[in-house]
């Protein structure tokens, strides 16, 4: 990739209401991130923006620069560095900032998360089956939060550790883990999405754990109250066609709930290392399952004739409550393609929400 397209790739990344879904609608409907930021006031004015602004070109410049002083780089998804596991999600993070030793995302990897509040019993555990998994080939990712997370990032980092960031890959939190992040930056990997000098946000959190599970094989989720993040991360390993196991625990403690209900769903009990291995073996080394792509090239000049004909009828059909994209095609009987383009341009205007399994609804 040229310097004048990385920062492109970027600044487009970077715009306001441009997720990893919008950025690859982008992507395959004008093929470069210049042509597409060319194009995107005229999409968002359509949509109904007043004043839609696109990122600055020196701000764009002063980060990349800003990373390498730092002793990071930018990946983008479309490079051959980028991780195999984030290149095979639907939507892979347009770009992401790496610290570290960036080979350890060529090797195969498994994710440990947990309760922040975790038990005595469930840390070592957590030490234990990292340390071994390491010994055994796999890169142990994880999120560096306080419990559970913290055990397994040290027990792995002779062998290797990932730790993903809901902020900006210069950003510790929590602060108490300052030493383990310059530890992990030395002989692991920090990784994030997130631009330099973001504070992580309790909205970011949700985009972190669906990093740490695309990277990952697999799940294994040791203590985890019921609406815990880490659960979160397992519906995101679910919805990836990752591997979910969890470590049983007592029915009286609060933190094992979530773990006994995922393995109550299906999940592979964990007693120790083998009950991961056996599952993973005869997956490592092969390639990621990749999803349909859901988005065509399309000619320009006929599809927007088609969404301004259906516009009215896509935005009386969206309300407050989520829908799915192929429930408003079905009731529509309109064009697939002409519903994406007045989605796109909706969501380039800050008016539509984009949620998780497709679904859209207004701001």
């Amino acid at each position: 990739m040229q310097d004048s397209e990385r920062r492109a790739w970027l600044r487009l990344a970077r715009t306001e209401n441009v997720g990893p879904v919008t950025f690859r609608n982008l992507m395959a409907r004008y093929g470069t991130a210049s042509a597409a930021l060319e194009e995107l006031p005229r999409l968002a004015a359509r949509g109904g923006s007043k004043n839609f602004v696109l990122p600055d070109e020196g701000d764009t410049t002063r980060e990349i620069e800003a990373l390498a002083r730092l002793g990071g780089r930018l990946i983008a998804s479309c490079e051959p560095d980028y991780p195999q596991g984030l290149k095979a999600l639907e939507a892979p993070p347009p770009v992401i900032s790496v610290m570290g030793h960036p080979q350890l995302l060529r090797k195969e990897m498994i994710a440990i998360v947990g309760a922040r509040n975790a038990s005595a019993l469930a840390r070592k555990f957590a030490d234990t089956l990292s340390r071994e998994l390491g010994f055994a080939g796999l890169v142990v990712v994880s999120g560096l939060a306080r419990g559970i997370d913290t055990s397994a990032h040290e027990a792995a980092l002779a062998v290797g550790t990932v730790a993903v960031l809901a902020g900006g890959v210069d950003m510790v939190y929590p602060p108490e883990n300052e030493k383990l992040y310059a530890a992990i930056k030395s002989q692991g990997v920090i990784l994030s999405e997130m631009r330099l000098n973001e504070s992580p946000q309790a909205r970011h959190f949700p985009r972190r754990n669906r990093i740490i599970s695309g990277l990952s094989r697999g799940v294994v989720v040791v203590e985890a109250a019921e609406k815990s993040g880490s659960l979160i991360t397992a519906q995101c390993a679910l919805d990836q066609g990752r591997e979910i196991f969890a470590v049983p625990g007592s029915p009286l403690d609060p933190r094992a709930r979530g773990a006994n209900s995922l393995i109550r769903n299906g999940a592979t009990l964990v007693q120790g290392i083998d009950d991961i291995l056996e599952v993973l073996r005869p997956i490592l080394a092969s390639g990621f399952r990749e999803p349909d792509p859901e988005c065509r090239d399309m000619p320009t000049g006929i599809l927007e004739e088609e969404a301004d004909r259906i516009r009215a009828a896509v935005e009386e059909a969206l309300g407050p409550a989520p829908v799915e994209i192929d429930e408003l095609i079905r009731q529509l009987t309109v064009p697939t393609a002409a519903v994406l383009t007045v989605i796109l341009e909706l969501e380039l205007a800050g008016r539509c929400l984009r949620h998780p399994g497709n679904r859209v609804s207004w701001r």
